[in-house]
């Protein structure tokens, strides 16, 4: 069995100093030290030697087992740095290149055109008020006048959470929680994102709207047309031309739709407004008496008008852009533009 151990340790020695990558050192390892190599092949057949040499043959075989793995961590060891110093050398760095650049931010559009809105509104005594994204159908509907069977739901395409929880279709819900926790007076503008079933090059899923309420004692439609024109016309210039035509909103009565002279043509006709000159910019009109009764409100006292916008809406018209998915595609040639 000594014999065997000398030509194993001379085979052992032979196949090293012939390998010449990490895999072939790994198949030697296994060959020689794994569980079903030779060396423990070896030891399994200990019964063979006598038994006053058992304990020197396991001493000698266990050695051989060790300088065999110490040989070969070394080989592997001095591959591992060969490979590194030809890495270095074929991948030297020039330091005389030029640096790259930090590409700095910008804000989004629609958030450009939000912070501009709010801006307007603050320097009118408005306030901004925020409330859940996800809200309960009473808040979203049946508090503004739309119970369940209401056709006005069908205006809006809802997404459903389950039969009483939707995500919210406008920001109206807040003017409903803020009405419920003060008492007039109050100003407050609600921006946020919300939700309806719907995708083409003008309506996305999720877009932002931004909604206003004011309400105290003896508000008229005349407050609500001069708050409006202010507005609009520090928005898209002094020289800005607006109307106001009769509409329909189960949560305002009076309601009317605001339009602007179109910003691209100046009112010639063009793509844009459809020919007609004008385009339809936001919804309004005086609250209706039955929402400030769901909320506890004084209806001989108290009058009081909201409105409604898209921010996406203002943002194409302000900066010309003709497909609202740009907005949410996240491509850095669009966005730098802002």
């Amino acid at each position: 069995m000594t014999g065997e151990l000398e030509t194993l340790r001379k085979q052992a020695d032979d196949e090293l100093l012939k390998a010449e990558t990490e895999a072939e050192l790994q198949i030697l390892r296994t060959r020689y030290l794994g569980r079903k190599g030779l060396i423990t092949g070896l030891l399994r057949n200990i019964a063979r030697v006598l038994p006053a040499d058992r304990a020197l043959f396991g001493k000698e075989c266990n050695e051989l087992k060790d300088e065999i793995s110490a040989r070969i961590d070394t080989m592997l060891a001095d591959i591992a740095v060969s490979k590194k110093r030809k890495a270095l050398d074929s991948e030297r760095i020039d330091v005389t290149l030029p640096g790259r650049g930090i590409r700095y931010g910008s804000l989004h559009p629609v958030t450009q055109v939000r912070e501009e809105i709010c801006g307007i509104f603050a320097g009118l005594g408005f306030s901004i008020v925020e409330g859940p994204e996800v809200e309960l159908d009473y808040y979203n509907f049946e508090a503004l006048n739309i119970p369940r069977d209401h056709p006005a739901r069908d205006m809006q395409d809802t997404f459903y959470v389950d039969e009483n929880t939707v995500l919210r279709t406008h920001t109206s819900p807040v003017q409903v929680r803020t009405m419920e926790k003060r008492r007039p007076p109050i100003r407050i503008l609600s921006p946020g994102r919300v939700y309806r079933r719907d995708s083409d090059v003008s309506h996305t899923p999720m877009f932002h709207q931004i909604e206003g309420l004011l309400v105290d004692e003896g508000i008229t439609f005349g407050d609500l047309k001069g708050v409006l024109t202010v507005f609009l016309r520090q928005m898209f210039g002094e020289e800005t031309a607006l109307r106001f035509r009769p509409s329909f909103f189960p949560f305002t009565e009076p309601s009317a739709e605001v339009d602007i002279r179109c910003v691209i043509c100046k009112g010639r006709g063009c793509r844009v407004c459809k020919q007609s000159g004008w385009l339809e910019i936001l919804g309004s009109g005086m609250v209706d008496p039955e929402v400030f009764k769901n909320v506890g409100y004084d209806t001989e006292k108290l009058t009081g008008f909201a409105f409604g916008l898209g921010l996406e809406r203002i943002a194409m018209l302000k900066f010309g852009i003709s497909d609202i998915r740009l907005f949410f595609e996240n491509d850095l040639r669009f966005l730098n533009q802002f």
